[in-house]
């Protein structure tokens, strides 16, 4: 799958960069700059939103530790008792255990939670190779752990609010389909284009279709229009017969408006009541009835 450039916003952007600067307001301010932290006293962020790191990278980057030491440093935040928190470079920071560092530079900022894990989720989403169910995991914790609406979203990431509405609807999918997108099978486009069908059981086996054929995004397309417009079709044939509940429901509502009412119900459940009138009067007659 094709990376993708996920520009931030200038704010948290700058203050994430490549070559972190100081921030001094309310919420944040830095303890000190660059300095030696050991490893054993850093925890890792509960908000980091990589759950699988690739070992032969992380290997690579090791050997690179190795030799030349850790370039940049990590962030953190102390939370006591000599420990520290990590806010960023979680990679960096494995890559430098695997190395055998018994100490790494660091830069040692106090924040609040709330900065702390738009720190942590920013500067994933900027900088790490995440998969876009890993995106739509920090979208959706940025915005449930930090009251952030999506257009305020959005402008701190740097993305359309269309963009995040898109990655925000893979976790509305099945875990088949999320799970084939995490590990690559699928693209973010074919999990698109799975939202529109309902039945989890369904996006089980187009997604397996989806693997087995390589389809392209355009064809999985196609596909999931045919199989909608069949289950419509499917509905529409299949006769339900009203229980009696609702028959007497039906044949009472009709005396009451003095007119004939007609229940109707398709195989989800889902249906209409129809109250037929031939004129202006005879309206406003079951408009009263009803009011």
């Amino acid at each position: 799958m094709p990376k993708n450039d996920r520009p931030l916003g200038r704010g948290l952007g700058a203050m994430l960069g490549d070559t972190p600067i100081p921030v001094h307001n309310e919420h944040s301010q830095v303890v000190s700059g660059n300095t030696n932290v050991r490893i054993e006293s850093i925890e890792a962020n509960p908000y980091q939103p990589r759950t699988r790191f690739d070992e032969e990278s992380l290997s690579e980057l090791a050997q690179s530790i190795k030799t030349y030491g850790l370039i940049q440093p990590v962030t953190v935040r102390p939370i006591g008792n000599g420990k520290y928190q990590l806010i960023s470079g979680e990679r960096r920071f494995r890559a430098a255990q695997l190395a055998g560092l018994t100490e790494i530079p660091a830069f040692v900022r106090t924040v609040d939670d709330a900065l702390s894990i738009q720190m942590a989720l920013v500067e994933n989403i900027q900088r790490s190779d995440l998969n876009a169910i890993e995106i739509a995991l920090s979208y959706q914790m940025l915005m449930d752990e930090c009251h952030f609406t999506q257009e305020e979203l959005g402008e701190k990431v740097g993305k359309t609010n269309a963009s995040i509405s898109n990655y925000l609807r893979l976790l509305k999918l099945s875990t088949p389909v999320q799970v084939a997108v995490r590990d690559n099978q699928i693209a973010m486009g074919h999990a698109r284009a799975l939202v529109p069908v309902e039945d989890e059981a369904q996006q089980a086996k187009l997604v397996q279709q989806i693997i087995k054929d390589q389809l392209s995004v355009r064809q999985t397309e196609s596909l999931v229009k045919t199989v909608l417009e069949g289950t419509r079709n499917k509905k529409s044939k299949v006769k339900i017969t009203l229980s009696d509940e609702v028959r007497n429901a039906q044949t009472a509502l009709g005396k009451k408006l003095n007119t004939k009412v007609n229940i109707k119900k398709d195989i989800s459940g889902k249906g209409m009541i129809q109250i037929p009138f031939t004129s202006d009067e005879e309206l406003k007659h079951i408009l009263n009835v009803l009011q």
